[in-house]
């Protein structure tokens, strides 16, 4: 008996797409286009990766290792869960070797399977998937965890501080940018996930104030893209994804590249120098947003406002490396001249311009010309005017 269409083309369950499949989430995000899945080995997924597995349209996210890793709540999953991206996690590496780059792939609930016939489709990899209930009771466990994590970050502190005491405490090879900073306010624009909804916050201000702009990576072009021109951009040497346009960086004034120490950033000096751009140099551990505000605090800026930078416990720890001390220990050097861009709408209220003042003389001459037309003396002032007027018109 011959079959029907509908039996013949039968819409199987799950989500398919084709598989990139890389252990380094780096060199995986450029590859992307909407509707892969990505198949990866991230333990402990970040919120800024997730955003950008988000941006990249991804179908599915496959992952070697667990999203929570338990060693606290990192907030990379909740991305994923909120824009209604499936998880599977623990599939090991040994299934994830066996996953063909560029094929088409089909997950099921657990499974991950060759796209094809239901019946003869090969299974490549089982794990576990990862919904609401499962994404919660792991970060309610994951916050246990946060002690242990604090007691290690306080240990890398101690030796992040004996490493960069001289350029964080005394400067010593902070490269001096040819914008004028010294007395005025800088806003260092880190590239985060909500920085376009901030900077849009931030209009009025950086209209009627005209700070300076510093901005890492591709959150330059975030900022061009919005009308405003970028003064400083600090590159990361080990992110030549991250740089931004050739037109964003042309247009600054300064290019400052962050490299290792003992890297050197050779290839990233070289890549702008083909540009045509001449670029500053910052040997440092930290990384590039924290470098940015160690160029700002030895430019001695009046005042930084941090767009997009980590400002709660979680998303310090939120971090794709172990150590942070190098954001803590920036951050605890700026003190009080470090503020959240998110505070400045609750601090400032916007510029008194000349027309402000204008409206507020006509307002009042306006009412006092209702008042006196209200007495004897106003109304007969009002017809003498009025028989003025009859006799001017014909």
């Amino acid at each position: 008996m011959r079959l029907s269409t509908r039996q013949q083309h039968r819409v199987l369950p799950g989500v398919t797409g084709t598989a990139r499949v890389e252990r380094r989430t780096r060199a995986l995000l450029p590859r992307l286009r909407p509707g892969d899945i990505a198949v990866l080995d991230h333990s402990a997924l970040d919120r800024a990766t997730a955003q950008r597995l988000v941006d990249a349209g991804v179908a599915a996210v496959v992952n070697a290792s667990p999203m929570v890793s338990g060693r606290y709540p990192n907030l990379g999953p909740e991305v994923l869960l909120a824009a209604g991206v499936p998880m599977l996690d623990g599939i090991g590496s040994t299934a994830l070797a066996a996953v063909p780059d560029g094929g088409a792939v089909r997950l099921d609930a657990g499974t991950l399977l060759e796209d094809g016939d239901a019946e003869g489709a090969r299974v490549l990899a089982s794990g576990r998937p990862v919904d609401a209930e499962v994404l919660a009771e792991e970060l309610t466990r994951a916050r246990q965890g946060l002690v242990t994590q604090l007691e290690t970050f306080t240990h890398n502190s101690a030796a992040f501080l004996r490493s960069e005491q001289d350029l964080l405490l005394n400067g010593v090879g902070v490269p001096r940018p040819a914008t004028p900073i010294a007395g005025r306010t800088v806003v260092v624009v880190a590239d985060g996930p909500d920085v376009a909804a901030a900077l849009d916050r931030l209009r009025p201000y950086l209209r009627e104030q005209e700070p300076v702009i510093v901005a890492v990576g591709r959150s330059a072009d975030v900022v061009r893209e919005r009308g405003r021109r970028v003064d400083v951009v600090v590159v990361d040497a080990a992110e030549p994804d991250g740089v931004p346009s050739a037109r964003t960086l042309k247009a600054a004034r300064d290019v400052v590249v962050r490299a290792g120490r003992g890297a050197g950033g050779k290839e990233a000096i070289d890549s702008l120098d083909r540009l045509g751009v001449r670029s500053l140099r910052i040997e440092t551990d930290a990384t590039a947003e924290d470098a940015a505000l160690v160029v700002a605090d030895a430019a001695e800026a009046a005042l930084v406002i941090g767009v997009g930078l980590d400002a709660s416990l979680e998303e310090f720890l939120d971090r794709e490396r172990s150590g942070l001390a190098s954001t803590y220990l920036t951050r605890l050097k700026l003190g009080a001249r470090l503020v959240d861009a998110a505070a400045v709408p609750y601090l400032y209220s916007g510029r008194v311009r000349p027309h402000h003042l204008l409206l507020v003389m006509l307002a009042g001459l306006v009412a006092l010309a209702v008042a006196v037309g209200v007495t004897p003396v106003g109304q007969e002032w009002a017809d003498q005017l009025s028989e003025t007027l009859r006799g001017l018109l014909p």
